[in-house]
């Protein structure tokens, strides 16, 4: 298991932590994900046999906010 810190653009309410935790919570692999809108960064823990961090980048980029 692997664990990162990603740094969030874009993120602005409890909408948006729901919307990040939702759909990268839904990814193959994905045991755990925590957005933290006051810090701009979500945790992911994940399986990388199963997901890359490419796919969770990606799947974040896809609800409108941009991954630095």
């Amino acid at each position: 298991m692997k664990n990162i810190t990603l740094s969030v653009q874009g993120m602005s309410c409890g909408h948006c932590v729901h919307s990040i935790e939702g759909s990268v919570g839904q990814l193959a692999g994905v045991e755990q994900v925590k957005a933290n809108l006051a810090d701009a960064q979500v945790v992911v823990a994940f399986d990388e046999t199963q997901v890359s961090l490419e796919q969770i980048k990606e799947t974040i980029d896809d609800q409108g906010y941009e991954v630095e």
